[in-house]
């Protein structure tokens, strides 16, 4: 017994030195609690909408202001034509359309019926489902107030879902698969591999070897490379074959893209590695630090429009939103680099400050 108490004792004096370690785990219960309180919400907020209203009047202009006055709703785009709605769907400015018939006031003075077309963003299943709701009680609501006395005027709502017309979850979670994936297979494992170098004394090794720490990282990350665009091409054909996920778009510059999330990936995984001591640590700050946000703030689960604005803020910073919104433009939109160049941009952006950071700091370790 007074063994196993001594045993306890070293082991809590351990931990309680390991300052980075402690901080952590007492850290990391709080920020998650508070991340899920806020992200988890199945309510959304602030859509947005484009209307179509080919000759605006009384009527339109009395439903418009319902629309916007809604919080769960605001209008970004007013056109006289639906030509570049399938545009704004792609980049993603919009995530529904309103499309009004010609003459509005005056279909309603006759009596007659209504034909109204809603287009809904469907990527996202669930969201595309309550907005969807939204936008038709709204229309309902004003149809409603809207009908002279007396008359029984239908409206026909023409609802559609673009990108997902079934509504299939796996159109959603399985293309975010490839970024939670890669962020295990290079970040996590690139961080314990440095980590465990260091820390059982093999790194020391290379001090007095020519290499430098450029070619360090290189050689250290080739493997995972490889390993990261196996998992990439598992994880597609999987997508097809059996969940029927469509790839609309190019495999080329799918590749390509999961090519730079890779180097992004690693790049993150050797600034942990250069500031943990150890690999306990190095696992804890890539679990609380990477695969956490990669859930909860890149939108693979939750949209990111529900989210309170301080957390969109800080999705910013976090890789794997950028490289979802690609995966999924690519996969279930058929989007290109034309419309994807901004996304592509941030992404390079973040992978040289993190790559030139991790250099750096590895290079000071050797040194």
């Amino acid at each position: 017994m007074r063994a196993f108490l001594g045993f306890v004792r070293k082991e809590t004096l351990h931990l309680l030195r390991d300052r980075q370690t402690l901080a952590i785990l007492i850290l990391f219960p709080v920020v998650q609690v508070l991340i899920f309180g806020f992200a988890v919400r199945t309510d959304v907020r602030d859509i947005a909408i484009a209307v179509v209203d080919p000759t605006p009047d009384v009527a339109t202009t009395e439903l418009r202001q319902r629309i916007d006055a809604s919080d769960r709703f605001h209008i970004v785009d007013l056109a006289s034509s639906t030509a570049g709605l399938d545009l704004q769907f792609r980049h993603g400015t919009i995530r529904q359309a309103l499309v009004l018939p010609p003459d509005v006031e005056r279909r309603l003075g006759r009596g007659d019926s209504l034909p109204i077309q809603l287009l809904t963003d469907g990527s996202d299943p669930n969201t595309g489902g309550i907005m969807q709701g939204y936008a038709t009680a709204i229309v309902q609501r004003w149809h409603r107030d809207a009908v002279p006395a007396g008359r029984a005027i239908r409206i026909e709502t023409q609802s559609r879902m673009r990108y997902n017309p079934t509504l299939e979850s796996s159109h959603l979670f399985v293309p975010g698969l490839v970024a939670f994936v890669l962020t295990i297979v290079s970040a996590l494992m690139t961080a314990i591999s440095i980590t465990r170098e260091k820390e059982t004394g093999t790194m020391e090794m290379l001090l007095v070897s020519p290499i430098r720490p450029t070619a360090i990282v290189a050689g250290k990350v080739m493997p995972y490379i490889v390993l990261g665009f196996v998992s990439v091409l598992l994880v597609l054909v999987a997508a097809r074959t059996v969940f029927g996920v469509p790839l609309r778009g190019s495999l080329v510059l799918l590749l390509a893209e999961s090519g730079l999330y890779i180097v992004t990936a690693l790049a993150l995984g050797i600034v942990i590695s250069t500031k943990a001591p150890n690999q306990r640590t190095a696992m804890i700050a890539a679990l609380a630090g990477l695969m956490m946000p990669t859930l909860l703030l890149s939108g693979f689960i939750f949209p990111l429009d529900s989210l309170p604005r301080v957390l969109q803020w800080l999705s910013y910073v976090v890789p794997a939103r950028w490289f979802l919104t690609i995966v999924r433009g690519i996969m279930i939109k058929g989007a290109g680099l034309a419309t994807l160049w901004q996304e592509t941009l941030i992404l390079l952006g973040m992978t040289v400050f993190l790559l030139v950071k991790g250099s750096r700091g590895l290079a000071i370790r050797l040194g």
